[in-house]
């Protein structure tokens, strides 16, 4: 699928919290204590701090977007904090090219010889995206956000 891939700005901002409170991260994590969505106000963050991109398709919708926090893991190592895709076009390349973005950003400082991302064990098909792109597991992290649930840190070193 033909995609570009820009910075993010407000007018994103409906449509990335739409297409994370359709996603099973934005189900587990981005809820208040009384279970009501919150993704948008913790979207506002990134978007405020230009740490967000957004997949455009051909016909100008938005369907998928990074948080890329360049400073993210020791104040040191470029870290992503979220990645989803829309549900309907799932599976057509957009999360493998938002992971190319996240390289080319993360590997253009001098200092980012490391990229870190965390994973939850439910994210089968995240895992296998990471795995296939050279991610290894760091260490897992039982109950890191929800009781039950092990977050794997993953890292990519540059070749």
């Amino acid at each position: 699928m033909e995609i570009s891939i820009i910075k993010g700005n407000y007018e994103h901002l409906e449509d990335c919290a739409s297409i994370l409170e359709n996603s099973i991260l934005g189900q587990k994590y981005f809820l208040d204590s009384n279970n009501q969505y919150i993704g948008q106000r913790l979207l506002k963050e990134g978007f405020d701090k230009r740490e967000i991109y957004v997949a455009i398709d051909e016909e100008g919708q938005c369907v998928g977007f990074a948080w890329i926090i360049l400073n993210g893991i020791f104040h040191w190592f470029p870290f992503l904090h979220v990645l989803a895709v829309k549900k309907a076009v799932r599976g057509k390349g957009i999360g493998k090219q938002m992971m190319s973005l996240f390289e080319e950003i993360g590997f253009i400082q001098d200092k980012s010889d490391k990229l870190f991302l965390c994973v939850d064990d439910f994210s089968t098909e995240a895992i296998g995206l990471y795995k296939a792109l050279g991610y290894q597991e760091i260490g897992p992290i039982p109950d890191m956000f929800v009781p039950g649930v092990v977050t794997y840190l993953m890292m990519k070193k540059r070749t």
